[in-house]
């Protein structure tokens, strides 16, 4: 969530830059009343042409199905904490292997914290559902994490399905910092996270905030963005992706969106589909191109 003044500055700036754009294809828009702060995006890996998305902070504990042009096809519940809502503040959202060999799931990221005053974040971890259609209840695996640094807001979850580690980049400062766990967990473990590097990005807040990010189904490819910037990096067979990351990266095609907090590679890697936070927003789609 950001503060009204920031959402009118960012605003501005889309307007501006939506005035002169010709690079995004509009896929379509997010669909019904439910979705309407949606934080997060991944493609799925057991169903083509299907991406999760969930909302974030004043949500349940649930996330949805949809397809590139904006169906809504299914939505999940889920048991949460034993808080009002199940949840605290769901930002990202990942999708690949996990304890069981040839299975996928899905990773929910409840790992907001705009106050840096919470003492543990939740990933929750679910087998991808069998049936993407209708509504219904999963069962949730639980995995408590503490930053060795201290408390962090972070808008970021990704999985590397080569090294099977999952990554929270954190949001706010001059230079944000990469974080790892493992990606096979013991359900309601409480681990502290490695930190692997801080990486710098130029520009001013709130515009340089990191917001999103996503590696590609096969590991070779990293995105992260915020509200102005798409940046990308390759990575090379034998490198961990937080090695790669501290390299400079190259940006690519994005046309702001009002409060853009979502990135997802397609399952090929061969494009991005990005969307904000509001009723109706656009889904747009971008190729990878270097």
């Amino acid at each position: 969530m950001v503060p009204l003044c920031i959402i009118c500055m960012l605003i501005a700036a889309y307007a501006q830059k939506a005035s002169t754009d010709t690079k995004a294809i509009l896929a379509g828009k997010l669909p019904d009343k439910d979705l309407n702060e949606v934080s997060g995006m991944v493609a799925s890996t057991t169903h083509p042409g299907i991406y999760y998305v969930h909302n974030d902070s004043g949500d349940t504990s649930r996330f949805f199905a949809i397809t590139p042009e904006g169906k809504l096809k299914a939505t999940y519940y889920f048991k949460g904490e034993k808080i009002p809502f199940g949840v605290t503040d769901c930002e990202d959202i990942a999708d690949g292997p996990g304890p069981i060999k040839g299975k996928s799931y899905v990773y929910l990221g409840d790992i907001g914290d705009n106050n840096s005053s919470r003492k543990y974040i939740a990933i929750y971890r679910f087998e991808e559902p069998a049936n993407v259609e209708g509504t219904s209840t999963i069962p949730a695996t639980t995995l408590f994490l503490k930053y060795p640094d201290g408390p962090k807001d972070a808008e970021t979850l990704m999985l590397d399905p080569v090294d099977r580690l999952l990554y929270v980049v954190s949001k706010r400062k001059d230079s944000v910092s990469i974080y790892t766990t493992p990606l096979v967990f013991k359900a309601n473990d409480t681990v502290t996270l490695t930190k692997r590097a801080s990486i710098h990005f130029t520009g001013f807040p709130p515009f340089k905030w990191i917001t999103a990010g996503d590696i590609s189904k096969d590991g070779t490819q990293i995105l992260l963005k915020n509200y102005q910037d798409v940046y990308y990096w390759k990575r090379t067979p034998g490198e961990p992706v937080w090695k790669v990351m501290t390299g400079k990266p190259s940006k690519l095609y994005y046309r702001g969106e009002k409060q853009g907090e979502s990135i997802a590679f397609t399952p090929d890697g061969k494009g991005y589909y990005t969307t904000g936070e509001g009723l109706g927003e656009p889904i747009y789609f971008y190729h990878v191109a270097q």
